[in-house]
């Protein structure tokens, strides 16, 4: 809405009238907004393909990690290596009430290697966890 300022001067205006202008600019942008292209591309992503492995052999009550002499990680009497064994902990971490974690180190077992099983174990925030069979010591 426009409102004339009536004065008393003879003078011409000097106000430019930026309504033509507002019409021209209107124009341009319904111009430019319908002539551009519609975006048909499409991304592509890779889903997961449906995994049919069985679920990893976690025991809801206890859990037992034995350590045999030549190295050898077990799970549950499955051999594993140290990364799933990570992913086993940590699954049995989110289970409540929380599963007892047995370790069952072989008397000959390198003591390196029970120190990696348990910097893993230590790693994944187990909470209960005990050394079974410690009466194998007591021969040697």
């Amino acid at each position: 809405m426009a409102a004339a300022v009536v004065s008393d001067s003879d003078e011409p205006m000097m106000d430019i009238n930026t309504t033509p202008l507002i019409d021209v600019m209107l124009v341009l942008l319904i111009m430019f907004i319908i002539t551009i292209p519609i975006q048909t591309h499409a991304v592509k992503i890779d889903l997961p393909t449906p995994n049919d492995s069985p679920a990893p052999p976690i025991d809801p009550q206890r859990n037992k990690i034995a350590i045999e002499a030549n190295g050898t990680v077990l799970w549950n009497a499955a051999p594993v290596d140290l990364n799933t064994l990570r992913q086993y902990l940590e699954l049995t971490t989110t289970i409540r009430p929380t599963p007892e974690l047995h370790i069952q180190p072989h008397p000959e077992a390198r003591y390196e290697t029970v120190d990696e099983v348990l910097a893993v174990i230590k790693r994944a925030e187990v909470q209960s966890m005990g050394f079974v069979g410690n009466e194998q010591y007591s021969t040697f």
